[in-house]
């Protein structure tokens, strides 16, 4: 198994990528100036689901038959490039502001299970995040004198999952409490639902066009 400054090097490397703005990113973003915090933080927990996901199918070898056949990468791309447009398109149809004043605070009119499984969605459709998986864990996998390379993998993806996890719910926090700040103005409110639809389109297209 990685010592301890192999496993430091590893969580250094993940957040870096982690860090880097992305469509799990922006997604989180969007939906937390959206809805709120509570959603920030549900779309937090359903990008880490996703990366669950994705540390199975990298631990079980799976992932790399994604990237051995071009029908599979492309099927993966072209679901998550329509699930992004599609949930952009929506948000930028919504008439009103989700968001409704009442006396006391601002309660956010939306399903977090929704939200949760617009995030998983998101994640696993998108290859560039099995590509990640593919390309970086296995640089700090010890084939001798260690456990079986799958449970190495199972335990360095979880370990993006928990630092990823982190960082989201984090953003997604403070994403909502300035998106709630905003939507109490009718004109500002509008214009976050604008751009967060615009953003999650623009992703989606960008998404279509990534090649393996």
């Amino acid at each position: 198994m990685l010592s301890i400054s192999q496993y430091l090097l590893f969580c250094a490397g993940a957040l870096a990528l982690i860090l880097m703005p992305g469509p799990d990113f922006f997604y989180v973003l969007g939906r937390g100036m959206a809805l709120g915090p509570r959603a920030g933080v549900a779309s937090a927990f359903g990008i880490a689901s996703g990366l669950l996901c994705h540390t199975l199918l990298a631990a079980s070898g799976l992932t790399l038959l994604l990237f051995a056949s071009d029908a599979a990468f492309n099927f993966v791309k072209w679901m998550g490039a329509a699930y992004l447009i599609w949930i952009g398109v929506q948000t930028l149809r919504a008439k009103s502001s989700p968001f409704a004043l009442d006396a006391k605070a601002i309660e956010p009119a939306f399903s977090t299970r929704q939200v949760w499984r617009q995030g998983v969605l998101t994640n696993i459709f998108n290859p560039k995040v099995a590509l990640t998986f593919a390309a970086y864990l296995p640089q700090f996998i010890h084939a001798k004198g260690g456990a079986a390379a799958s449970l190495q993998i199972a335990f360095l993806g979880f370990s993006l999952c928990v630092l990823a996890l982190s960082w989201f719910c984090i953003l997604g926090a403070l994403a909502g409490a300035f998106g709630a700040f905003l939507h109490k103005h009718p004109r500002t409110g509008k214009v976050v639902n604008l751009a967060s639809g615009a953003l999650l389109t623009i992703l989606g297209v960008r998404l279509a066009f990534v090649s393996r």
